[in-house]
């Protein structure tokens, strides 16, 4: 889970300044003012980082841990693994 919840700590410091420390798989996406648009910007973020595809009908997570749960799915539906 590294990987992603870095990558996750990093864009929400630069976008919204957000201390990565507070930034936890179970942090949810209310406590950290993460709205819809940020959300949609965050997978975009993964998709070009990752090399995943996204589509229409991804879930909406409430938690860090639940977006990294759906990216992880992403990148073993792309690698066959």
């Amino acid at each position: 889970m590294n990987d992603e919840l870095e990558i996750v700590r990093g864009f929400l410091r630069e976008r919204l300044n957000i201390d990565p420390a507070r930034i936890t798989v179970e942090a949810t996406m209310e406590e950290l003012d993460i709205d819809s648009l940020m959300l949609l910007e965050l997978f975009f973020e993964f998709e070009e980082r990752l090399d995943v595809t996204l589509s229409q009908n991804l879930p909406t997570p409430k938690t860090i841990g639940q977006l990294i749960d759906i990216v992880k799915g992403l990148r073993r539906a792309h690698t066959g693994g």
